[in-house]
């Protein structure tokens, strides 16, 4: 299969989109590994060895986050970091979400 596209290389949309339909929201969920949806959000939890790993993963994450202006809910514990993302401003997901996920799954590959 041939992917959609190369979602961590692309830049966040404008908002104003209307929410994925479902058959989109599986496309791209087929390019990422770990994404589950779940009603109008998706999550991955990634693990680590530490606390520290962690909280060096949320504060990169923190950063890319805001430079996209696409910022996602959080679950912080000792050695993990639930990622949730959405666009409330749509009351669905969006392509933004999407693109996200891509940049957190590269930072955690880092």
């Amino acid at each position: 299969m041939e992917p959609v596209c190369d979602l961590a290389n692309k830049q966040p949309c404008e908002g104003g989109t209307p929410a994925l339909s479902q058959p989109e929201i599986n496309r791209f969920l087929s390019e990422l590994t770990g994404w589950q949806q779940q009603d109008q959000f998706i999550s991955k939890t990634y693990p680590f060895k530490n606390y520290y790993q962690t909280i060096a993963f949320v504060n990169a994450l923190a950063w890319m986050t805001h430079q996209a202006d696409h910022h996602p809910d959080l679950i912080v514990t000792y050695n993990s970091c639930r990622v949730n993302y959405s666009t409330h401003a749509i009351g669905g997901l969006s392509e933004n979400d999407f693109i996200c996920a891509a940049k957190a799954d590269a930072l955690f590959k880092l």
